[in-house]
């Protein structure tokens, strides 16, 4: 048996204020606002996401990928960061696939992202651009470019993704 998925992947993130993260993520990745719903204590407890219930704001990509930004009533403490990206337990981390990561590391940036990898790019492989930053909240951003993005995508060829 096969799972097959029938929309693009959406992925959430537990923020502490919602409103700085929203506009930084419609501001610095130009991320569309979708809808903003609050759940109760009691659902947001079944659903095993927080005590005191959240509000969700759903936020949709240019390619149709949606960043849903979780912030519980009673948001936690902010965890300490320090060390490299991996060093961390449950390491994890958002890729934006741009064409001008120059440019996307730069608005990021100036919309208070903090950069990881410094002001220039890394060349990790030839034709293969990251850059890393965090987000206000401190969670992890991969910028990627690619000289050749049909190499990497085949399938973007087709028109199919």
């Amino acid at each position: 048996m096969s799972m097959t998925m029938i929309s693009p992947l959406e992925v959430g993130l537990g923020v502490r204020d919602l409103p700085r993260m929203r506009h930084f993520y419609e501001n610095a990745l130009c991320c569309q606002f979708v809808s903003e719903v609050a759940v109760p204590a009691d659902k947001a407890r079944q659903a095993a996401l927080s005590d005191g219930g959240y509000i969700v704001v759903r936020l949709q990509t240019s390619h149709g990928e949606r960043i849903k930004l979780l912030a519980p009533v009673n948001p936690p403490v902010a965890a300490p960061r320090s060390g490299l990206i991996l060093d961390q337990p449950n390491a994890c981390y958002l890729t934006f696939i741009v064409d001008d990561i120059d440019a996307a590391a730069s608005r990021l940036r100036a919309h208070g992202a903090e950069l990881l990898t410094g002001t220039a790019r890394v060349e990790v492989r030839p034709g293969t651009f990251l850059s890393f930053c965090r987000d206000p909240e401190g969670n992890v951003l991969e910028l990627v470019q690619y000289d050749d993005i049909h190499g990497y995508r085949a399938d973007l060829k087709s028109g199919s993704v």
